[in-house]
């Protein structure tokens, strides 16, 4: 072990270790959550492995995984464990029983609102879907439930309004969730707050319980994936572990939906004041720090307001913690100074006493009282390893294979969208071709005829055949995030993050806008750094999300068929390049580095359930299908009728004329004929869609977009494109008219699009799309204006200037790489 200044520390372990920790440098944010994540003195860690760049590593406290940087490790002092030393370094002091009992008897009404609070990775949005039937993301990962959600549960003569809070580690101020799950607390007061926990993985778990006892609220704990303790050979009272804590405790398999109806007689229960174990207890700190906490108390008695708000006793500690918003919270108080200054002399009389910081005291305090009671209420048992996923994971996490893995498994579920898929799109796409075929026969020729063949069935029609593909698409994310490989990618990719200026959790949400950006954006909220967030807010549109996939499938099926799914991965790794250049770029220009500690939870290895993979699967089908329904069949309304009118009766009425001569023409065979009333054809409706609406727009754009080989019609796509991508395809449907009427494919949009030539410029006569002008129309269609819905995403968290800039930063960079693409290309 290295040796530093006679300090060992614990970036100075080598894998396989263990040691205690005995001190905690650095400061700030990640000295405090550190010591809330476990990493107090006298906790054992032992080092598991590195990353396979080297860095970060991860270490494994109190039974569950975590990674930290080795700069970050190298301010953890730590000693070597001799040999059957088994010294606890802890204190534990008990509890204080509240003399006055929380009033009774006030009258109840049967509506109950509850809040569901737990640690990211706690099943509690499982146990939300489980209870209210409810269709909410589930992940095995931090930061799933990125906002509230609500559900009315009717259960025996009760209405029970349920609030899904996000995953937090505890209520400081770390974190916005953290902020914002403890106001609502604070601020809405729910009649019962349930605090799921992990039993697999109780003592960290607990800390944040610690804080909700300090809130004096009503508290039932919901004892989650109580079989993984099983399993683990634990043998917990937590009846026992309840009645020390003031806090019934419902064991529950939230995934089987084992536990969940004794959860809820309990709740109404400790509504009712009906529940023997229930009671109001306080966490024994010691002598020194609770005479701190009663002197502040006294002060802040003063403040009635205030205290019928909040618990003076939470508030104190709060303070000891050096908390910034509960100090700005009591800015209003006529004694705020004098709160202050008391608060200020309490925290410098411990530090001097403690040789740590105050709201380090407290979190080694927090964490004795939890060790201890579980001393007193866990029986020793032979605890089993799980040697299997320990393999797994090793394997998964190589030094040399874990990259390869995580790129064969990417290359893999793009392969799978393209061949697995292709079957059921051929289905629904005859399926569309039966109903067009129909309804033409049915509807006599005409403006509803023309509205319903080419606008609704020509725009929707283009759009759902894709449905299999997206299903597949977010069937590979389902499983990464189910089992818990999308946080060890994280882990994987930290350092390469690390160089162009995010932090490791960053991929998780740039991984996410694969399926779609607007989630992704929301789930930059677990990123405690304002600028790590905006920066990969900046970012995500990059990740093409899965409205863009039937843009992919629809081009590269036409030019790329001997290498699809080669070509597909190649447009999403050019949007992973074009991420890694701008991250870089707005490094060194717009933001200003600053490193963000890289402190994350690795969860276990979970095996999905068929249930959860499938209504991940369903909620994404009904999203889309929604979309078909709604917006989609709007805008195909819409761009038809623009593309539609005006009808100039006298133009169409000459080559009607042209064409009826031709027929008459006795000197032509019938093989010339069709193929002059195909030009004229071709021709007339050219002619026609120029002089349209439509056309007129894209006349106006197309000087734009000739230099990278598109013509209007291209251009009218991007534009409508800008709702929601899969009608750039509903556009292209209406604007080509690709006929369902067929009876083979010969006609369908692929056809159409291959046959489209310029009618206009030098470029007349010449296709339209080959394959040099395909690939840069897919990667104008990556990289340009992400949608209306993700600029939205971005006003709401960052700025209306962020929002701006993304829409004209991505719109240029997308002409550029674009034109870059036609002119070299055509050169070479």
């Amino acid at each position: 072990m290295g040796n530093r200044n006679c300090h060992i520390y614990l970036s100075d372990i080598p894998t396989g270790e263990s040691v205690y920790i005995t001190k905690v440098l650095g400061h700030g944010a990640f000295r405090k959550r550190i010591t809330e994540m476990g990493f107090v003195k006298g906790k054992k860690v032992k080092v598991i492995k590195n990353a396979p760049l080297q860095d970060p590593i991860e270490y494994e406290i109190m039974g569950y995984n975590m990674s930290l940087r080795r700069s970050e490790a190298a301010m953890i002092e730590v000693e070597p464990i001799i040999e059957g030393d088994l010294q606890q370094l802890f204190h534990y002091e008990g509890i204080i029983v509240e003399e006055t009992p929380r009033m009774r008897g006030i009258p109840k009404t049967k509506r109950i609102n509850v809040a569901l609070v737990g640690n990211p990775n706690s099943g509690k949005t499982t146990l939300f879907n489980r209870v209210s039937g409810s269709h909410e993301r589930v992940g095995n990962y931090g930061g799933v439930t990125v906002d509230i959600k609500e559900a009315v549960v009717k259960f025996e003569s009760y209405k029970m309004n349920f609030t899904d809070l996000p995953g937090t580690y505890s209520i400081t101020e770390y974190t916005p969730e953290e902020l914002f799950v403890r106001n609502h607390i604070g601020e809405k007061k729910p009649d019962v707050v349930v605090n799921v926990v992990d039993a697999s993985n109780l003592e960290r778990n607990l800390f944040l319980t610690t804080q909700l006892i300090d809130m004096d609220i009503k508290v039932v704990i919901a004892l989650n994936m109580y079989d993984e303790l099983e399993y683990k050979g634990i043998d917990l009272n937590y009846h026992d572990l309840g009645l020390l804590l003031g806090i019934p405790i419902v064991p529950t398999i939230a995934v089987k939906g084992v536990g969940l109806v004794a959860l809820l007689e309990k709740i109404i229960e400790v509504y009712e004041d009906q529940d023997p174990i229930t009671r109001h207890i306080h966490i024994n700190y010691g002598s020194m720090i609770e005479e701190s906490i009663d002197r502040i108390r006294a002060e802040l008695r003063k403040n009635k307001e205030l205290t019928d708000q909040y618990s003076k006793r939470y508030l104190a500690i709060k303070l000891l913690e050096r908390d910034q918003s509960t100090l700005d919270r009591l800015k209003i108080c006529s004694n705020y100074e004098s709160v202050k200054k008391i608060t200020e002399s309490e925290i410098r009389r411990l530090e001097r006493e403690y040789k740590e910081r105050s709201e380090t005291v407290i979190a080694d305090a927090k964490y004795g009282f939890i060790s201890g009671a579980l001393l007193e209420t866990v029986s020793p048992k032979k605890r089993e390893t799980l040697k299997k996923k320990k393999n797994f994971d090793r394997f998964l996490t190589h030094k040399y294979l874990g990259f390869p893995i995580f790129f064969f498994f990417m290359w893999l579920m793009f392969q799978t969208t393209f061949t697995l898929g292709a079957y059921p799109m051929e289905w629904i796409e005859m399926g569309v071709g039966y109903l067009g075929k129909l309804l033409s026969t049915k509807i006599p020729e005409g403006t509803l005829h023309d509205l319903l063949i080419d606008g609704v069935i020509g725009g929707v029609g283009g759009v759902i055949v894709f449905l299999p593909n997206i299903l597949i698409l977010f069937f590979f994310i389902s499983l990464m995030e189910d089992t818990g490989y999308m946080a060890r990618v994280s882990f994987m990719m930290d350092k390469l993050m690390h160089k162009i200026g995010l932090h490791g959790k960053s991929f998780i949400p740039l991984l996410m806008g694969f399926g779609c950006n607007v989630p992704a954006i929301m789930a930059t909220r677990t990123l405690e750094n304002r600028k790590d967030r905006i920066m990969t807010m900046l970012l995500i549109p990059f990740m093409s999300c899965s409205a863009r996939l039937p843009v992919y499938l629809l081009i590269i099926s036409a030019f790329f068929p001997k290498h699809q799914g080669l070509i597909l991965f190649s447009i999403y790794l050019i949007g992973i390049l074009i991420a890694v250049l701008s991250a870089l770029l707005l490094k060194n220009t717009v933001f200003s580095r600053q490193d963000v500690p890289f402190v994350m939870e690795l969860p276990p290895y979970r095996l999905p359930t068929m249930r959860n993979t499938l209504r991940h699967m369903w909620h994404k089908a009904s999203q889309y299908l929604r979309k078909m329904g709604t917006v989609i069949l709007v805008a195909s309304i819409l761009i038809w009728a623009l593309s539609y009118f005006p009808q100039n009766k006298e133009l169409l009425a000459e080559y009607d004329q042209q064409i009826a001569q031709v027929e008459l023409n006795e000197t032509l065979s019938s093989l010339e004929k069709e193929k002059l009333v195909l030009a004229l054809e071709l021709e007339k409706e050219g002619t026609h869609q120029e002089q349209s609406y439509i056309g007129q727009m894209g006349k106006f754009v197309e000087p734009v977009l000739l230099p990278l080989g598109f013509d209007w019609k291209i251009g009218i796509s991007l534009i409508t494109g800008l709702a929601a991508k899969e009608i750039v395809v509903s556009t292209m449907g209406v604007l080509y008219h690709a006929d369902f009427e067929a009876d083979d494919n010969s006609h369908n949009l692929a056809v159409k699009l291959q046959q489209q030539v310029h009618t206009t410029g030098k470029l007349k006569g010449q296709r339209v799309f080959t394959p040099l002008v395909a690939f840069g129309f897919m990667l104008f269609i990556l990289i340009y204006f992400p949608c209306v819905a993700v600029i939205a995403a971005i006003r709401r968290e960052a700025s209306l200037g962020w929002a701006i800039f993304t829409i004209f930063y991505t719109t240029l960079l997308a002409w550029l790489v674009a034109f870059a693409v036609y002119q070299i290309g055509s050169l070479l």
